[in-house]
Formats: structure tokens, sequence, C-alpha cells
């Protein structure tokens, strides 16, 4: 998420960064992207040890998310939006789970549209919606035991407007976005949501520390368009007048990370980016009432990803692009399809959001703490970019030190108002700055590489970032990094 949202009245100017100008490759570096098998249940840690993901439930600032021992390895999501521009929704959502250890039963986050049926493995099965009221959490509770080891398939179909949750720090809610049409544009809908506004609109797992697969599927009026996170797998034309676009997400990513944007749209193809056998589809959505100036930044797209995957590694899906919106809101780095408002429509913004797919979407947090993690690197990113472009990162560095003169803290946040402070992205990013300065290019991109390929789909902590950074720039680097992240002042 872009930090210059973050604060209701401040103009959108993004965190800046760094010196030495840098030649960067020119080719996309690539892999075929993880299946949620390779990627979920074991993987190479920083220690080069193989391990499962921790058990990092319950959050310290969301402890009512999510569920310990509740893995959920799918989510299939089926949404029909009759009208849009209006908060209704049918839904049909599939969840494959696997328990890690005994449950009870199923606890899912929920706070949206009324609950019509669930199932479990095709069968009804008992269930009890709690709604939040006096201090109980929004939990779809599935009254049935699963044991460890084993798996479920649970069907939950719903009907009507769709839920929301407040922002822990601006005043706007979370979840199914809707926008009422105009003189001059349809009505629209789309998905904002992190941290925690999906389950307003699906039952889940709603914490970064169990990524998923999603294939959503969205049915709406013919003559709208529909996308979601994803690369597009089919579109069915119904005699009823509608139709259905289906989008599959092979990589696990958050459930905040989900990204689904309905409306009259303009669809931009820009050329294909890839090498060694993968091909990376670029797309990006325009109401239709948006001018040419603000779509022009998007045509650097297929350039920043060039950059960035030079210093971060493949870049870990098939597909990407954007999704502009008009609502005055931070853009945010939706899976595959980053959601950007009108007046973030520039390029560092669009910088941010595309780092954000390897520090977030890709590597996930294993607690709401450690959101440095996500916005210190896609800071930095930025940073990078302008060296990229020949141009004095000086300014950069001078504008993160500046937002930080009113105070900062360590990196890791201890309240919700914490985690999309100024210190999370600017003094985040001038962490990675002094360790690059001190470990020097080539060590430092090989340090990032060896981060982004062992904890893709891993619940990821500082402890981790400082375990892989003794290992792989040795000791000094790891005090050096470790100061920034604890000290009170910066060092």
């Amino acid at each position: 998420m872009t930090p210059s949202c973050r604060t209701a009245a401040t103009p959108p100017v993004l965190l800046a960064r760094t010196l030495a100008v840098l030649t960067l490759p020119t080719l996309i570096l690539t892999t075929t992207p993880p299946s949620h098998a390779q990627a979920h249940p074991a993987a190479i840690t920083a220690g080069g040890a193989v391990g499962t993901p921790p058990d990092v439930l319950p959050d310290p600032l969301y402890p009512t998310l999510g569920q310990p021992g509740l893995d959920v390895q799918h989510y299939d999501v089926r949404l029909t939006v009759p009208a849009p521009g209006t908060p209704d929704l049918r839904s049909d959502t599939t969840l494959t789970v696997r328990a890690d250890r005994d449950l009870n039963d199923v606890r899912l986050d929920y706070s949206g549209p009324r609950v019509l049926n669930v199932t479990w493995n095709g069968q009804p099965v008992p269930y009890r919606h709690t709604t939040g009221q006096d201090a109980t959490p929004d939990k779809l509770i599935i009254q049935r035991s699963l044991p460890e080891g084993q798996d479920a398939r649970i069907r939950v179909t719903a009907a009507g407007p769709a839920g929301g949750v407040p922002d822990p720090t601006l005043n706007i809610t979370l979840g199914w976005q809707s926008v009422p049409a105009t003189p001059t544009q349809p009505g629209a809908n789309f998905t904002f949501s992190e941290p925690d506004g999906t389950h307003s609109l699906i039952p889940c797992n709603d914490h970064p520390s169990d990524p998923a697969t999603f294939t959503t599927t969205l049915t709406v009026p013919r003559g709208v368009t529909a996308v979601a996170s994803g690369s597009r797998l089919a579109d069915r034309a119904h005699l009823n007048g509608t139709h259905s676009v289906t989008f599959a997400l092979t990589t696990p990513v958050p459930t905040y990370a989900l990204g689904i944007s309905v409306g009259t749209l303009d669809t931009v193809r820009r050329p294909d980016l890839g090498a060694a056998g993968q091909r990376i589809t670029l797309t990006d959505y325009f109401p239709t009432s948006v001018p040419d100036a603000v779509r022009a930044p998007y045509a650097r797209t297929g350039d920043i990803l060039t950059a960035l995957s030079g210093w971060f590694g493949p870049y870990p899906f098939s597909t990407y692009g954007s999704a502009v919106v008009t609502p005055d809101l931070p853009a945010l780095e939706t899976a595959t399809l980053s959601t950007m408002p009108v007046r973030s429509s520039r390029e560092r913004v669009i910088v941010h959001e595309v780092a954000h797919q390897w520090f977030g979407n890709a590597v996930p947090l294993a607690s709401w703490t450690d959101t440095w993690l996500n916005e210190g690197f896609a800071t930095y990113a930025e940073l990078l970019w302008t060296q990229a472009q020949g141009q004095d990162a000086a300014p950069l560095l001078r504008s993160w030190r500046d937002r930080l003169r009113p105070g900062t803290r360590p990196l890791t946040a201890t309240t919700r108002a914490q985690m999309f402070d100024a210190t999370a992205y600017a003094r985040g990013a001038l962490a990675l700055h002094a360790l690059r300065t001190q470990v020097g290019d080539d060590a430092f991109r090989t340090f990032l590489h060896t981060y982004t390929r062992t904890r893709t789909g891993q619940p990821t902590r500082t402890e981790d970032l400082l375990h892989l950074t003794r290992t792989v720039l040795g000791p000094q680097a790891a005090d050096l990094l470790n100061a920034w992240i604890t000290q009170p002042d910066l060092p």
C-alpha cells in the first residue's frame, strides 16, 4: 500500500530513496511460479533446512483473526454481481482446508452477506454465525471436527449486501467497494481489503500467515467487464443476459490480496514480457471516464517489472496489471492486479505496488506487527527505480529522513496505528539502504534473490529476515540491520 494515503489530510507525495547510480539488468529472470503444494507445506528456510510454516496465531494486533491449526489451501470464489455499483452480491465459496492439529470445529472469519447454506464434503453441516456484537468476533463456525492431517471441502452460499470492516487508521470501510453510477460513468465495484476486509466478502481464514491459491468466477451483466487476480481462463455467455469470467491464481497469496474489479472498463493489453519459456501478460483496466493523462504512466509497467526483477528475482506470477478506480483511496497491491486510484496514477506509486507483488503477496507476513517487511521493501524499490532511470536518489533519502524527524520507533509495530506509519515505510527503506551500502550491490542483490526464493509462500517474520541476513551476508551485516530494527532512534 502506498504511504501517502495513510494520512487523510496529506497530499499524495510518496516516500523517496537512495544514492549511487546503478545499471540494472534488462532481462526478467523467470522460473515457473511455485504451486501451492511446493510453496506451502515445506520450503527451504533461510538457514537451509526444510521446515513447515510456524504456528503464528493469534496475532498480537489482530488476536481474533484466523484459526490456529487451520490451513486453507484453496478458495473457489463465485460471485454474482447483479447491479454493479451497489453492494448486493450472491456468493458461492468453496474452501479446501486441512488441519495442522486436531480441530473441534472450523472457525472462519466472516461478516458478509447472509449465509444460506453450508456443506462439508457435499453434505449439509450445522453452523452458527457470530456477528461481532458484544465484543464477539465475526465468525462462521462450522460445527464439525477436523482431525490433524485431514482435508475437507467446505462450501458456503450467501446472498445480500456485502459487509464492511473499519480501517484501523483511516475513515474508510474495507472490503467490497461500491461506486454508484454518475452521469459520466456507470456503476462499479472493487475489493479493497488490507488488512482484514476480505472476510466481509467471503468466509476465509483472514490472516496473511495462511496464504492460499484462488479460482475466482465473476458473473456480471453483459457489457460489464469483470477482472480478478490471476490468469483469465474463460468467459462464458449466458442466455439470461449475463456472462461469467473465471481467473486462476496458482501462487498462494494472503486473503487481503485478492483483487476484483467490476465495471464498464477499457481494457488495455500491453506487450508480453518474459524469458526462459515464461510469458508475463500485462493488462490494465480503466473506467471509460479516465483521461489519457491518467493512463499514460501505466505504459511503463513492463520497464518497471524488468528493472525490479533484476534486483528481486523472478516475478512470482504469470500476469500483472492495474485496475484504476475513481474513489479517493490509497493504492493497494492486490495480487497481479494492483488497485490504483486516479489520484495515485503516477510512476513511483506504480513501482511501489509492483514491488509488493514480491513483498507482501508472494512473501507473506507471519504477523501484522511486521508490516515494515512489506512497506520498507516496496518503498526502497522506488529508489531502485529512480537509479535505474539515471536519476540522483539523494533527494529521496533526504525525504525519508525528513518524514522521520517528528520521531520514529523500532520497526516492529506494537499498535494498529503503527502498522502503516512513516516508520514502516521510510525507516524500513533506510535500513535496507544501510545494509546495501555496507555489503555492496552484488551481495545485496544476491541477498534479495535468496529472500524471495526461500520465503515465497512462507509466513515471514523480522527474525526470519535477520537469520537470512546472518546466513547470506554475515554477522556484521546482521548486527547492522538489527540496530536499524530495534533501536529507539535512527542509527
